[in-house]
């Protein structure tokens, strides 16, 4: 019972920090990146359709994006998709690729962007404090009707604190990180 509330506990938690990294992966930095264009959406006979599914993105250069469709057709539909988008990224459509030069970052802009990274680590954060808490409850319940001693309880949340503890860590870490990879110039 209580293996089964910590194994569950962790692997939400683990879920907390893929969100983390895939939440980080859209932000800009001053790379291009093909994860920069994963969120777009292309109105595509009346159905948002990602992006991915309507082209291929590929990377050239550091700074230059290059987005082939497959279907020539949906080229002014994807530049406007990326036009709306709030990346605030400028396509260049020849005809047969849309080409995104990446612009380097302002350092106004870089410390907006900071400012989300924090943001989105905390949200993290909130996150798994929600998943300790209700393994927390469970536990509590699991003691409520004695289907487990109170020294086996208290085991188990020091477990959990300990888990906690180390999935914090790993979201400061990773916003340690893509913070560093923003501020570089």
């Amino acid at each position: 019972m209580i293996a089964d509330v910590a194994a569950d506990a962790e692997s939400r938690m683990r879920k907390a920090i893929v969100a983390l990294h895939r939440d980080l992966e859209g932000i800009r930095t001053g790379r291009a990146s093909p994860a920069l264009v994963d969120r777009i959406t292309v109105d595509y006979y009346g159905a948002a359709t990602p992006l991915n599914q309507l082209a291929g993105v590929s990377v050239p250069e550091p700074r230059l994006l290059v987005i082939q469709p497959w279907d020539r057709g949906t080229m002014g539909l994807i530049e406007k998709a990326i036009q709306k988008s709030d990346l605030g990224l400028n396509p260049n459509n020849d005809g047969q690729v849309i080409r995104i030069s990446i612009p380097p970052l302002t350092a106004d802009r870089r410390k907006q962007l900071v400012k989300v990274v924090h943001g989105n680590v905390e949200d993290a954060k909130v996150a798994i404090r929600n998943v300790r808490r209700d393994a927390m409850t469970q536990l509590k319940t699991l003691l409520q009707d004695k289907e487990v001693s109170e020294d086996e309880e208290r085991r188990a949340s020091n477990q959990l604190d300990e888990l906690t503890k180390r999935f914090t860590d790993e979201t400061d870490k990773v916003g340690k990180g893509k913070e560093a990879e923003l501020l570089e110039v």
